[in-house]
């Protein structure tokens, strides 16, 4: 009872699946909490590039930074125009995934799957240690406890408020963004007015003299340009999570799509002039923006108030990833690559398994990698901008394919797309392959081989549950007519192994109920369809769960029988459950037959409980 009143306290209480409905989002909720990446971004994107256009001498080739500024804002122009497509071609969301797996097939998609489970984990990681950075900057004397600091927020903040909810989450994080957004605007216009009406000779001409171009200064600016497309990440979690949008949720993303990539275009040129103009060079802990505030504003209260927004929104920033990658990956076990229980919503209506799943990769990054910003960015960005290459040769296929309006005009913005970003992809591989892209290069292919594996699994289980057709003709007799035994048989739905647990029942009893704990009346109504069709004399009673609960309304159900019965009776719960051969193949199916044992064995109730196994060849 204390656990869960706990969990009440921190989660919240159980919602409806008809309250669905009242989780989306309108607009202006949904750029705060699918942008906030994006959007954030600017706080260590422009500062990427100044830190690799340092050469060893220490002079910085602004020269260069201008153009690589420019041709990162205009591939966000080109990735945002193409990438709006993807949104109004995939309205059922899954983003890259989606849109592969229907023109190119399983293989690409699940390359796809592999690279954007990658960055949106490296997403939450670099978003975090960055906020911790931007604090450290306006407090010094925190300064060495990065990693504590990082996993405090990434549990006891980020993890909790998105396990209660959508809506709670978006209530959370709107007020931050927006005051992160007003601040950095009035930064960038104030900068800007300072710089051309106040005090135009800071501009330090001399430094924007191109240093002399040769392959070791070519490599240096593409470089920079491979770290400086870190703020574009973020773009495709529109995409991915459109159903997560109030009615018309396509048209609702796409606009939220153009409405963030303007603000975040004109923050990033804006941030990158004030960077140049102002001289800015990396110090050890402070960052370009917290250099950048304190010239144009002072060290006074504009100055905190930028480094706190900052801070805020860059760990709100990481639920971009928590809004997209749970989404994701229960498409995807829906499909069947991953375990199945992260299809599944949880108590809040959120993808729970999915969001603690993310929780828990990002602190082993955080951890591995002592949270420090610029070893995570050097496997950042490869992951997305192979996901943005595929969906966009995918949509190429699509507009082929289906035609319509425009159709040539929309293929070639998507080609176009796809060709810009997959040169990305080659220059990232090649300027950060060896500073840890190598990781991600071998991450993704593992990824892939899990994927199969688990799908390999599973049609394997499939196989072998498959209700066996004799069923339907081979009638279960009663063998057992001593005193009243009553058994009671959880069954999700008609398999292979209840008609095994059935068959034990009446073995030892004539009073047999069969129990279907049903989420909504139309799953309970599929399973009744089934029962009644194999018709094994056995009455099964459905049991509605609009909380998505199996537990509790179980448990009731059970403790009613063995309220009511006599002390000379009995009560078994024979459990069906299924063995694996392999011990890891455990973690891809839910835990819910031995929890179920456990509980009774704890319960003090008078019920006998067994389970009826049946163990799967491979």
């Amino acid at each position: 009872m204390i656990m869960q009143n706990m969990r009440r306290l921190l989660v919240g209480k159980p919602l409806l699946n008809s309250e669905l409905a009242h989780e989306k989002l309108p607009k202006w909720k949904a750029l705060s909490i699918f942008s906030s990446d994006a959007l954030s971004s600017v706080a260590y994107g422009p500062e990427q590039i100044t830190l690799t256009l340092v050469g060893v001498s220490g002079v910085m080739a602004y020269g260069y930074m201008g153009p690589v500024a420019i041709s990162i804002f205009v591939l966000l122009c080109i990735v945002a125009l193409s990438y709006v497509q993807v949104a109004k071609a995939n309205p059922g969301g899954g983003g890259a995934y989606a849109v592969s797996k229907k023109y190119l097939g399983t293989m690409p998609s699940l390359v796809v799957g592999g690279a954007v489970f990658a960055d949106y984990v490296l997403t939450a990681a670099v978003s975090v240690t960055a906020g911790t950075d931007a604090i450290i900057s306006a407090f010094p004397f925190l300064s060495g406890h990065n990693v504590p600091i990082d996993l405090s927020v990434l549990f006891i903040v980020l993890m909790l408020v998105n396990l209660r909810g959508v809506r709670e989450s978006s209530d959370a994080f709107v007020l931050p963004t927006y005051a992160f957004l007003f601040g950095v605007i009035s930064l960038i216009l104030v900068g800007i007015y300072k710089a051309v009406f106040l005090s135009p000779e800071l501009l330090p001409a001399a430094s924007l003299e191109a240093q002399p171009l040769d392959w070791a200064m070519l490599f240096l600016i593409l470089r920079g340009f491979a770290n400086g497309c870190s703020s574009m990440t973020g773009i495709e979690a529109i995409a991915d999570s459109v159903p997560m949008f109030r009615e018309p949720s396509a048209r609702n993303a796409t606009h939220t799509t153009y409405l963030m990539a303007s603000i975040l275009g004109t923050m990033f040129l804006g941030i990158s002039f004030l960077i140049m103009h102002y001289h800015i060079m990396p110090r050890l802990d402070v960052t370009a923006l917290s250099q950048l505030a304190e010239n144009v504003f002072g060290r006074g209260t504009a100055y905190y108030y930028i480094q706190i927004t900052t801070m805020l929104v860059l760990y709100l920033a990481a639920n971009t990833a928590y809004n997209g990658l749970p989404v994701l990956m229960s498409i995807i076990a829906r499909d069947g690559f991953l375990p199945r229980y992260l299809a599944t919503r949880g108590e809040r209506l959120t993808y729970s398994n999915g969001i603690i799943l993310l929780s828990i990769a990002a602190a082993g990054l955080i951890i591995i990698f002592d949270g420090q910003v610029e070893h995570l960015i050097s496997l950042y960005a490869i992951g997305v901008f192979i996901s943005f290459t595929v969906a966009q040769f995918s949509m190429v296929l699509h507009w082929k394919k289906e035609r319509g309006p425009y159709w040539i005009l929309r293929a070639i913005l998507n080609g176009l797309g796809s060709l810009c970003t997959g040169i990305v992809v080659i220059v990232i591989t090649m300027t950060k392959f060896i500073y840890g892209a190598w990781i991600i290069l071998l991450f993704i292919p593992l990824m892939v081989c899990l994927f199969k594996r688990i799908r390999r699994h599973y049609d394997s289980v499939a196989k072998q549950l498959h209700f066996p057709e004799e069923a339907y003709h081979i009638p279960l007799e009663l063998s057992a007519e001593k005193a009243r035994h009553l058994v009671i048989v959880p069954v999700a739905t008609p398999t292979r192994v209840v008609y095994e647990t059935i068959k034990y029942a009446k073995v030892i009893s004539n009073h047999i109920i069969a129990v279907n704990i049903a989420s909504d009346e139309e799953a309970g109504l599929r399973v009744r369809e089934k029962w009644e069709e194999w018709n094994p004399g056995v009455t099964l009673v459905t049991i509605q769960s609009p909380y998505r609960l199996l537990m509790h309304p179980l448990l009731e159900f059970i403790k009613q029988q063995a309220n009511e019965k006599r002390p000379e009776d009995y009560i078994t719960v024979l459990i069906p459950e299924f063995e694996t051969q392999k011990w890891w193949q455990r973690f891809l199916h839910n835990q819910s037959g031995w929890i179920l044992h456990a509980t009774l064995i704890l319960s003090g109730k008078n019920v006998i409980v067994t389970t009826v196994p049946f163990q799967l060849r491979e």
